[in-house]
């Protein structure tokens, strides 16, 4: 067998499994790692900062249903990388970060070793669904089919190899060829049941959360022949676009949990039932959901929410199974009309100042169709999250809601155009949270990809400061002077326009820009906020 050190024989395990892009910053403790990348094909993004890594590993996750991989050093390149590692892990996307790790002899022992930690593998198995230390030659191959089988089965989750320094030079064999993990089989007994609810109910209602995202044809035809409005969480958008059974709104919102509440039976469909999904208000209550049948691929999950019925598997799956046990004929359970009644409810629940940002969210997507749009923690990320409907299944996403980083937008959308290289990717990023990760812009710049950076700038965090001011705390913090942007565009030798805050200019300047095949920058002039005087 051919003979590798345990680095050249990572990166080929990695190759094996499909990999074809690693996000990473090299270092002294990395060395190792990056001997045989040159010559494996595989290709390597360097982003600024390792937090930019994972964030890039997980918009290339999310848009290529692969897992998103990122190099990172000892110790502070481990922890910059725990951000990204729990937004993954709220968001189910599959990361992996592989870190470096201080002499075997040293760990542990506080010896003042350069990037040292009391116990980083410890650490890492707080956010990671698996972290797995090589401690020998040997241990690369388990290591690689524990975090592999931690990134692709169940709910997909973040996992980390480490490999200290001196294992990682030593020699060893080539990798052992992957063995593709058996998919277990969705149960019959319980499609069958499910289907038989599904017959006798009057008044169905679909919840489709981010498991539906690759399959939104049959979740359409299941819908149509149930009769049945689909609400949409936030990572479901576009998988039932501009449908009259579409909800595509927040089920925190009343008039959601109305047309929830008023079904007989409550079908949800890879959705976690989370929060921020579902009371997103934080008000301590989930809307009723009357004979709630549930399909998820953890059953963690299923069991942490009561249900009627619980179905382990993939959702493609379990679809494709319901659609041969149900009729096809027509049914009229009134299914369009109650969800126009939710749709339009919600549409008046969101206020004034969200309805106004979702139009400039309805241009964005009518001027760029299809389009990745990618976001921060931002206004109009906020709207959307609520109320909007995009074109395109897996097209919609941001850190706003699960573990909810700032600085998330500028990297995922860079790993999303890696993963899309055919997409136009807008990032929808606030000028505070942009202030997080702005040099990540230059690996756009690198690498010459095709992502809009749109900036809404209202000069701080008004979101935060209307939070501060609703309960009467005197308004501090939340007005950090930006940057000149057009100044900082020009330092990134990318192009910059500036926008007034309407719908018609913001698709003028994305029509303008269609052409350009390098990143470029929009800027949209928002009104900053001005606290109220007492």
């Amino acid at each position: 067998m051919t003979q590798t050190t345990v680095g050249e024989a990572l990166v080929l395990g990695l190759k094996d499994r499909g990999v074809a892009c690693v996000f990473g910053i090299p270092g002294v403790h990395t060395v190792e790692l990056y001997r045989g990348l040159a010559a494996s094909g595989i290709r390597h993004v360097t982003p600024r900062h390792e937090q930019g890594a994972g964030f890039m590993a997980d918009g290339y996750a999310r848009v290529s249903g692969k897992p998103g991989v990122a190099f990172v050093i000892t110790g502070p390149g481990l922890t910059n990388a725990l951000t990204p590692m729990a937004q993954a892990r709220a968001e189910s996307v599959p990361v992996l970060v592989i870190s470096g790790a201080n002499t075997s002899a040293s760990l542990g022992k506080g010896l003042g070793h350069l990037h040292e930690l009391p116990d980083q593998h410890a650490l890492a198995r707080t956010v990671a669904k698996t972290s797995c230390h090589v401690a020998a030659p040997e241990d690369l191959d388990s290591a690689l089919e524990d975090a592999f089988a931690a990134l692709s089965s169940g709910r997909p989750s973040p996992a980390h190899i480490q490999v200290p320094l001196d294992v990682a030079g030593e020699a060893r064999a080539a990798p052992a060829r992957p063995v593709a993990a058996a998919k277990a089989p969705v149960s019959n007994a319980l499609l069958k049941q499910a289907a038989n609810m599904l017959k006798t109910a009057g008044r169905v209602v679909i919840l489709a959360g981010g498991g539906t995202k690759h399959a939104a044809r049959n979740l359409r035809v299941l819908a149509e022949r149930l009769d049945a409005p689909v609400v949409q969480t936030t990572n479901a958008r576009g998988v039932l676009h501009d449908h009259p059974l579409s909800v595509p709104a927040s089920p925190s919102l009343k008039a959601v949990r109305s047309l929830i509440e008023d079904a007989d039976c409550v079908l949800a469909l890879g959705t976690e039932l989370g929060q921020t999904d579902f009371d997103m208000y934080a008000t301590g209550t989930m809307p009723h959901m009357p004979a709630l049948i549930r399909v998820d691929v953890c059953q963690d999950q299923l069991s942490r929410h009561p249900a009627e019925l619980r179905i382990e598997g993939r959702v493609e799956d379990a679809l494709t199974t319901l659609l041969d046990l149900l009729p096809t004929g027509d049914r009229n359970t009134d299914g369009a009309a109650r969800a126009t009644e939710a749709r339009d409810g919600a549409w008046l629940e969101i206020g004034a100042d969200y309805r106004q940002q979702v139009l400039m969210l309805n241009a964005i997507r009518d001027a760029a169709p299809s389009a990745l749009i990618v976001g921060d923690s931002t206004q109009p990320i906020y709207a959307g999250n609520l109320y909007y409907d995009h074109d395109r299944p897996g097209g919609w996403f941001n850190a706003a809601t699960g573990y909810g980083a700032l600085g998330y937008g500028i990297p995922a959308a860079i790993g999303a155009s890696i993963a899309a290289p055919s997409a136009r990717v807008i990032c929808l990023v606030g000028d505070g949270g942009a202030q997080f990760s702005l040099p990540e812009v230059m690996a756009a710049v690198d690498e010459n990809l095709p992502v809009t950076f749109v900036i809404w700038n209202n000069h701080g965090y008004r979101e935060i400061a209307t939070a501060m001011e609703d309960v009467g705390v005197t308004v501090v913090g939340c007005d950090p002077t930006p940057p000149d942007f057009a100044a900082t565009a020009l330092s990134f030798t990318i192009p910059h326009r500036q926008v007034p805050m309407t719908p018609y200019a913001l698709a003028m300047a994305l029509h303008d820009t269609a052409g350009l095949t390098g990143p470029q920058m929009i800027e949209i002039k928002a009104p900053p906020f001005v606290p109220a005087k007492d």
